[in-house]
């Protein structure tokens, strides 16, 4: 057993003002998940809300990545206490929850991710255990480390966004723009000033209340002017657009070294 105290590193990099990026995992592959764990990204959004991703193939990425200097984190596809239970008990060092869009959601997945008296985390963390680094208490540990995440991306959850913000425990509000803009009747739009509006309150909420706030980030240049505006959290593009992106630009190569050749 350790004696030094393990901090979770997208905890450590935030509290020092530090951005933090996740690639998402869409892929039911264990192999590409370790894969992406090994590029330098802080931590891995697994996808359990829009992939065929199961639990069984989650506890084994679990197994798959510990030890990795990129941690795992996972959407749950519903804010449900079962739902981030069960994530948490395979070895999960945070929950992502969708639809937080009032504060008692907000305090629900805080409670989720809590043992008692903090909270409403059931016991059973045998496997759990296994997937992070060895120390004498557990328990202590993981009320210390688990990342916290509510989603906004309702109209409704702006308009309650102070209180939502203020809920002790909940460490980052993530903003789900695209989802933010249907609800706002924009399908889709991402340049309406609406939906600028919007994300200003939830950002300026989470300043006012100490939280880190995040948002999808596309690409570098996106990430410096969103890091610039006080995001800290992003959520990069999908281990298959990656792919794209790679045999896109290999392709293209090869096209420029045919023309070239004519």
């Amino acid at each position: 057993m350790t004696t030094e105290a393990w901090v979770n590193p997208v905890k450590r990099k935030l509290a020092a003002g530090e951005p933090v990026i996740a690639v998402t995992i869409t892929t039911n592959s264990v192999d590409v998940a370790v894969h992406a764990a090994r590029l330098g990204f802080d931590f891995l959004w697994i996808e359990m809300e829009h992939s065929p991703i199961t639990l069984e193939t989650l506890r084994n990425m679990l197994l798959a990545v510990r030890g990795s200097p990129t941690v795992p984190f996972v959407r749950v596809p519903v804010n449900e206490l079962w739902a981030a239970k069960r994530v948490l008990d395979a070895g999960a060092h945070g929950v992502i929850f969708p639809f937080t869009s009032t504060p008692e959601l907000a305090s629900q997945a805080v409670a989720a991710c809590r043992y008692p008296p903090l909270g409403r985390r059931g016991s059973g963390a045998g496997l759990a255990m296994i997937c992070w680094p060895p120390c004498d208490d557990y328990y202590t540990m993981a009320d210390e480390n688990v990342f916290v995440i509510g989603i906004i991306e309702e109209a409704s959850a702006v308009a309650r966004i102070e209180e939502i913000a203020a809920t002790p425990g909940l460490d980052a509000l993530f903003i789900g723009t695209s989802d933010l803009s249907f609800s706002l009747g924009l399908r889709g739009e991402q340049n309406s000033p609406l939906l600028a509006d919007a994300v200003a309150k939830v950002l300026d909420a989470g300043k006012r209340h100490g939280k880190v706030v995040g948002r999808p980030g596309g690409t570098a240049e996106q990430i410096r002017e969103y890091t610039q505006q006080g995001f800290l959290l992003f959520q990069a593009t999908t281990d298959l657009r990656l792919m794209e992106a790679g045999a896109r630009q290999l392709l293209v190569g090869i096209e420029q070294q045919k023309s070239k050749a004519l």
